[in-house]
C-alpha cells in the first residue's frame, strides 16, 4: 500500500465512517471533546490561524433554543443526539496571531487589518478546522452528523455574536439504529486529478 496509516485507521476515519442520522443515548464526555480538540488543533491552517470556535450545546434549554433554528428534517436528530456542537468562525482571530505566529507577529496588521479580508480568511481556515474536528470525532470512535441546514442568522443571534459566523452544526455520539443512509457515490481519481 502507498499509505503508511494502518488500514483499520483508514477505515475508521474515512472508508467506513459515515454521517450519522441517529444516535444512542450514551453520553459524550467533556474529556472526549477535549481529547478530540487536543488532537485536531495541530491541523494546518494559513498563518497558523485558529479561527474555529466551538459551542457545545448540552443543556435541555440550549437544545430547545437550537432545535427551533434547524431545518425541519434536521430537528429530530439534533433534539436526540447526545451532544451537539455549533462550529463557528471567529472573524477577530487576528488578535491571537502574535502569539500563534511569534516569528511574524506583524502579520496581524499587515494582512488582516481589514474586516472583509479577515472574514474570508476566517471562513476558509475555520472550515479546514471543522473538517479536522469531524475527523477527530471519528478518531474518538464516535460518529458525527454535520449539518448546514439551519437559520444561520438565528443561530448567530441566539448563540454567537457579530464577530462569529456559524459554519455548521454537528451532532456527535455513538451511532444508533438505522444511523446510515446508503453510501453516496464519490468521484474517481481520474475525474478529479489532472497533471500539468
Amino acid at each position: 500500500m502507498s499509505l503508511v496509516l494502518d488500514p483499520a485507521a483508514q477505515d475508521l476515519l474515512f472508508r467506513e465512517a459515515r454521517t450519522a442520522n441517529t444516535f444512542t443515548d450514551e453520553p459524550v464526555t467533556d474529556e472526549q471533546v477535549q481529547a478530540i480538540y487536543d488532537l485536531v488543533k495541530f491541523g494546518p491552517t494559513a498563518f497558523n490561524q485558529s479561527p474555529l470556535r466551538v459551542v457545545l450545546v448540552r443543556s435541555a434549554e440550549g437544545r430547545e433554543r437550537l432545535v427551533q433554528h434547524m431545518a425541519e428534517g434536521n430537528r429530530p436528530k439534533t433534539a436526540t443526539a447526545p451532544l451537539v456542537a455549533i462550529l463557528a468562525a471567529d472573524n477577530e482571530f487576528h488578535e491571537e496571531l502574535p502569539a500563534l505566529l511569534p516569528h511574524f507577529p506583524q502579520a496581524k496588521d499587515m494582512f488582516f487589518a481589514e474586516r472583509p479580508v479577515r472574514e474570508s480568511a476566517a471562513g476558509l481556515n475555520a472550515a479546514l478546522q471543522a473538517a479536522y474536528f469531524i475527523i477527530g470525532v471519528r478518531a474518538a470512535g464516535l460518529a458525527a452528523g454535520p449539518m448546514t441546514g439551519y437559520d444561520a442568522a438565528g443561530i448567530q443571534k441566539e448563540f454567537l455574536d457579530g464577530d462569529h459566523t456559524p459554519l455548521m452544526v454537528v451532532n456527535i455520539g455513538k451511532p444508533g439504529e438505522d444511523a446510515w443512509f446508503p453510501r453516496s457515490p464519490r468521484l474517481s481519481f481520474d475525474e478529479v486529478v489532472t497533471t500539468v
